[in-house]
């Protein structure tokens, strides 16, 4: 490229990386011939000049959502790095296995300069371990251990609070939660607004806690068929997961579960239900919706990450995404 150019290695280098003491023109020249090049840094190459490799890595677990919530999680970050110098890879591991491990792989073998994690728990040994070893990061969630760290969250408390009073202007008196895993802290920021909503309404919860938002569709529907053949069977849901795929079917379970027991959503019970989607029906039964938007998070989450990357300190992102809007789904009339 310099000699196709007739500009010097040092030169075209520096304007590659768009230094301001390089003409505006030359820049220019050289940004749109190594456009047509199709040209890409040698990463080894970058990584012993800067001791950066221009990569951010999305940890994830093989238990999480395949479809649906992983997809506008990517879709999110990709979006939001479209325009930076940084690539995304997605590390996938087993929860039921050992969860540092591939973080401790990232960590040691400096192959990236920075990580996002989900399904954050209220002392999570992955946040200390970055923070012990300076490896930048951002997390989907927050912790409970007073830890400093970027961080995009969904407001789960509020949720649960707005989704018994949605359930309570309905009328509805007996609300079952279908809460995440007891170990993740959103459980407990949706137990808390939950327990809030009922006190304040005066209404009674169902138990419903021997399974939760990541058991399989058919253990969720046969669950939700139980608790609706039993006498007084609970006349609200509160559904915890957004997801349509794997095992965020929930809400293809709880309507599964409640045609098997003979009841209607509508009729004998009212659901309130998250949704990635806003405006994309997934079932034609009437539900009602909070709509969390995981490609936001994501987007948030990687300008997170660049910026931590970067220098800049951890309490300029810190996010919770308060939802305020429970919409109401009436299914199409053929």
């Amino acid at each position: 490229m310099a000699t196709a150019l007739g500009l010097g290695i040092t030169t075209v280098a520096r304007a590659l990386k768009d230094d301001p003491k390089i003409s505006a023109r030359t820049r220019a020249s050289v940004q749109e011939m190594a456009r047509r090049l199709g040209y890409h840094p040698n990463r080894a190459g970058l990584r012993l000049r800067t001791g950066k490799t221009n990569v951010i890595s999305l940890v994830l677990d093989t238990h999480e959502q395949v479809g649906s919530f992983i997809s506008e999680m990517i879709f999110g970050i990709t979006e939001a790095l479209a325009d930076t110098p940084y690539h995304l890879i997605v590390t996938p591991y087993s929860s039921q296995k050992d969860p540092m491990k591939p973080i401790r792989c990232l960590v040691e073998t400096a192959s990236v300069d920075g990580i996002i994690i989900s399904r954050i728990e209220p002392d999570d040994e992955r946040v200390r371990y970055m923070i012990e070893h300076g490896m930048p990061f951002a997390t989907h969630g927050r912790t409970f251990a007073g830890l400093q760290h970027a961080f995009h969250d969904f407001d789960n408390e509020n949720f649960a609070r707005i989704a018994v009073q949605r359930l309570a202007k309905l009328g509805r008196r007996r609300i079952a939660l279908l809460a995440p895993p007891a170990d993740l802290s959103f459980h407990d920021h949706m137990r808390r607004g939950f327990k809030l909503g009922l006190a304040e309404h005066g209404l009674e919860e169902v138990p419903f806690d021997h399974v939760t938002n990541d058991n399989t569709i058919q253990e969720l529907r046969q669950a939700i068929r139980e608790v609706f053949r039993q006498k007084p069977a609970p006349d609200g849901i509160i559904n915890s997961s957004g997801g349509i795929s794997g095992t965020g079917g929930a809400l293809l379970a709880i309507v599964a579960g409640l045609a098997d027991a003979g009841a209607v959503a509508g009729r004998e019970v009212d659901i309130v239900t998250k949704q990635l989607y806003k405006d994309v029906p997934l079932v034609r039964e009437e539900y009602h919706i909070v709509h969390e938007d995981v490609r936001e998070a994501g987007r948030d989450l990687a300008l997170s990450l660049v910026g931590v990357i970067e220098g800049e300190p951890v309490s300029r992102f810190q996010k919770l995404a308060v939802p305020t809007e429970v919409i109401w789904h009436a299914p199409e009339i053929l």
